[in-house]
């Protein structure tokens, strides 16, 4: 038996292309023509920025790209996994990312030219 592994592209896309923020401070330095210290900087900058807005409730929309916002998931009940038993999750707070159109359409073009 071989132990040749197949994966379907969007399992290979998905699963072993990732970036991290390493890696993302990287490319901005890069193209930003910027020192890595810089970049890192300004990526948590941002990304702090964000979380804090979030979290008092505010939206943050980026046009193209998407929009942060925190909302309010509904109470509901559940079932435990392992009994089967029925239990009740309380509403909770979360945050949410949702696609801006330009950020969905070039993904889509990207991974179906792959």
């Amino acid at each position: 038996m071989s132990n040749t592994v197949i994966y379907t592209k969007s399992q290979f896309l998905f699963s072993y292309l990732k970036m991290n923020k390493k890696d993302l401070v990287e490319v901005v330095a890069k193209k930003g023509n910027l020192t890595k210290k810089e970049s890192e900087q300004i990526i948590t900058i941002i990304l702090e920025t964000i979380i804090e807005t979030v979290s008092e409730g505010e939206k943050v929309a980026l046009v193209g790209f998407g929009s942060f916002e925190a909302r309010e998931r509904k109470a509901r009940e559940g079932r435990n996994p392992k009994t089967g038993e029925k239990l009740f999750i309380p509403s909770t707070i979360v945050p949410t990312f949702l696609v801006g159109k330009f950020f969905k359409d070039r993904v889509k073009k990207k991974i179906s030219n792959t």
